[in-house]
């Protein structure tokens, strides 16, 4: 719980009574390689945390697997419109390594920001992030060729 603990800290700090309530709604779990995180169709009610290993976000397109993304180590990965939506996503989660997550409640998560604005306020700047970082890999398809992308995501996982 240590890692979620930093990344979160690296958002926005909260105090021991945030954590210790963020902490009653986790659960940690390993899903092996090449298993499903969250298939596609199904509605997203979790954001999960990688402690470690790599997950992609996929779905198909004309019967091609397409992947839309990766999530790293130390990273979040959520279906995050199906999640503010309610309803079923068209894209899936997928391990592509053996990976340790750390998967939170979203619904009891929401439920706690009534109570600790600080948490409601530490997970919207996650989300903000995790938008602004959609936005990018946007214009990287848009502006970008395929070899700068690939060296980019080499970039990226590396540090």
């Amino acid at each position: 719980m240590e890692q979620l603990k930093k990344y979160l800290d690296h958002f926005s700090p909260i105090n021991q009574a945030e954590w210790e309530a963020i902490q009653k709604i986790c659960s940690g779990s390993v899903v092996k390689k090449n298993d499903h995180i969250q298939q596609i169709g199904q509605t997203c009610r979790t954001i999960y945390f990688i402690k470690k290993g790599v997950a992609r976000i996929y779905y198909f397109k004309d019967g091609m697997d397409i992947t839309d993304s990766f999530s790293f180590e130390n990273e979040i990965v959520v279906r995050v419109e199906s999640l503010f939506t309610g309803a079923p996503s068209r894209k899936g989660i997928q391990a592509l390594e053996e990976v340790e997550i750390i998967a939170i409640d979203a619904v009891k998560l929401f439920q706690l920001y009534d109570t600790y604005p600080a948490v409601e306020r530490l997970f919207r700047k996650i989300f903000e992030s995790e938008y602004i970082a959609t936005v990018k890999r946007i214009e990287s398809i848009q502006f970008h060729s395929a070899e700068e992308r690939y060296l980019q995501l080499l970039n990226e996982s590396n540090k």
